[in-house]
């Protein structure tokens, strides 16, 4: 219903802010990352989520299309609700969040307040695949994903009929361990794991 709103920042605290557009204020709950990168800011660009329940209808503002994003994927999970999502993305970056999901780290979502374990393991099952396909994830496996001895040992594993995805996760433990080594080894190695 309302996207974004762009106006004077009237007030704010680490919870809230108030923005201003021609004579309206319009409250917009925050997380603290968006708090911190507000500053001291005359006017601002917030992206927002228009949340309704039954008895609510609530306003969340965001610093970037981003940390809006995670926090839709977010209370899309049985569970997480938009205050337990607010929290996730006051305690940790959205980076941080991306990563936590893609490398499937229950520890990290788990220590957030409000999360238990059985939410935490829903958070990644349910995200893990989204995530992965929304965002660019810049971690150790990914990088390696321009890794030309990689490219060829996937396709000479695939010809040689295995799965991808289960010779892609061997071929990365290899080259995690000896980033350095030559196809044909890497090929040798990922037959004794597959």
């Amino acid at each position: 219903m309302i996207t974004h709103l762009k106006g004077k920042l009237v007030e704010k605290n680490p919870t809230y802010a108030v923005v201003e557009v021609n004579g309206v204020g319009y409250l917009l709950h925050i997380s603290l990352n968006t708090f911190s990168k507000l500053g001291d800011l005359e006017n601002v660009f917030l992206y927002t989520h228009f949340y309704v329940k039954e008895d609510a209808q609530t306003l969340f503002g965001f610093v970037d299309k981003i940390e809006r994003e995670i926090f839709r994927l977010l209370i899309s999970v049985s569970g997480v609700g938009p205050s337990i999502a607010r929290t996730m993305l006051s305690s940790m970056s959205t980076d941080e969040i991306q990563h936590a999901i893609a490398t499937g780290n229950v520890g990290i979502i788990q220590s957030v307040k409000g999360i238990g374990a059985k939410t935490a393991q829903r958070v990644l099952i349910d995200l893990k695949d989204k995530i992965s396909k929304t965002f660019a994830i810049d971690d150790e496996i990914s990088s390696l994903e321009s890794n030309t001895t990689k490219d060829e040992a996937l396709i000479a594993l695939e010809v040689l009929g295995f799965n991808k995805k289960q010779s892609e996760k061997v071929i990365d433990k290899i080259l995690l361990a000896d980033a350095t080594v030559s196809v044909e080894v890497l090929i040798k190695n990922a037959l004794k794991n597959l």
